[in-house]
């Protein structure tokens, strides 16, 4: 049950983002590293339908990646990649351009059947990388729009995709002249509710906003409680920050700290299931499974010592080297990223990894990785 929250109230920021990934813990994900994308300027390839480039070496961590690409136009995407489906798409991802998105999907009652579904017959995960390879050209509203028209949203399961272009806005000045101001160009969130463009709401287009996306549509009535208590602690968090003047390092630390907050309340007789109704009440979701999870992690464990196995640890696969049930071993939070854009386009994109290739809690601070690059084209 993951969790995405932004603001633009922090004055020395345009933008932060955090995000919290909740899955099986034994689920194939690539450690966070640039790679690459052909841009679809020169392409008669649909943009919510690309195909994700093959994993490219990464720049050492903390370095954007080079222009020279072989002089082919591609997108250079920062982002950790889902490695359980071929797509090899990603829940969330910038690219030095500035093109940013966030997805979180949620359950919804299989036509067929009646059930409770959460997937669909393609990867959401390539809706985002649809995106971040997106021509530079087209505008976010055409994009989304196109998404509709093409029924690039239907398919997939219930969603919200939350992208733009990371641009400060400018303003009119007279005589055709532009100045910059203090607010960033709107953000879209498309859903697979969404049938027509006036369904899409627009957010983070002016100072002091604070949203949140969870396993339920934006606009839900009955918002999660993990969701209004992660955007009021957001908002604290911000308030004594500015009030502190406290450094980015600080910043990130207390931000990361509001992405641990456990509010799940235990029962040792629950089932994975039985926890499934209560995950929308907490913003970190602690491992949780039965005991069939529990000896499934176990028995992988053993398995993976006696074949050697290394974690993960770049672009590479992270998880069992064999192909695993997408229910394998325990669930709760995997993945825990802060993204911070200031006003002249810089980025800092903080991940943190709470557990190895095989399911082991890695020592907090410990699985970090942090990048550091400008945007192109912000101004």
């Amino acid at each position: 049950m993951c969790i995405a929250l932004l603001t633009t109230a922090h004055p020395k920021y345009a933008l932060i983002v955090l995000n919290n990934r909740d899955e099986f813990i034994l689920r194939p994900t690539s450690q966070p590293h640039w790679w690459t994308i052909p841009d679809t300027s020169d392409s008669e390839t649909p943009a919510a339908t690309i195909t994700p480039a093959t994993n490219q070496t990464p720049a050492a961590n903390g370095d954007s990646p080079s222009n020279d690409h072989n002089d082919k136009k591609v997108q250079h995407v920062l982002s950790s990649r889902d490695l359980y489906r071929p797509e090899r798409g990603t829940w969330m991802g910038i690219t030095k351009a500035g093109h940013f998105a966030v997805l979180t999907n949620y359950r919804e009652l299989d036509s067929s059947t009646g059930a409770p579904s959460v997937s669909g017959t393609k990867s959401r995960g390539s809706m985002v990388t649809a995106w971040l390879g997106n021509s530079t050209e087209q505008s976010v509203a055409d994009f989304v729009e196109g998404m509709i028209a093409d029924g690039s949203t239907q398919g997939v399961g219930g969603f919200s995709l939350l992208c733009g272009k990371l641009r400060r806005r400018r303003q009119p000045q007279g005589l055709g002249k532009e100045v910059d101001c203090d607010e960033l160009e709107p953000l879209a969130i498309v859903s697979n509710k969404a049938v027509k463009p006036d369904q899409i709401p627009w957010v983070c287009e002016s100072r002091d906003e604070v949203i949140g996306l969870s396993n339920a549509a934006y606009d839900h009535p009955d918002e999660w409680p993990k969701v209004t208590k992660g955007k009021a602690l957001l908002k604290e968090e911000i308030k004594k920050a500015v009030a502190e003047d406290a450094t980015q390092e600080d910043l990130l630390s207390r931000l990361f700290g509001l992405l641990d907050q456990d509010d799940l309340p235990r029962h040792p007789n629950w089932t994975l299931e039985d926890y499934l109704k209560v995950l929308q009440q907490s913003i970190f979701v602690p491992l949780l499974g039965d005991q069939q999870h529990k000896d499934d992690m176990a028995a992988w464990t053993a398995r993976s010592k006696e074949d050697g196995h290394v974690s993960g640890n770049g672009t590479g696969q992270q998880g069992p080297p064999q192909p695993v049930s997408f229910s394998t071993g325990l669930y709760g939070t995997q993945r825990q990223t802060v993204i911070l854009v200031d006003w002249d386009g810089n980025v800092t994109y903080a991940e943190r990894s709470l557990s190895d290739a095989d399911g082991k809690e890695i020592e907090k601070g410990k699985g970090d990785s942090v990048f550091r690059f400008a945007i192109e084209g912000w101004h």
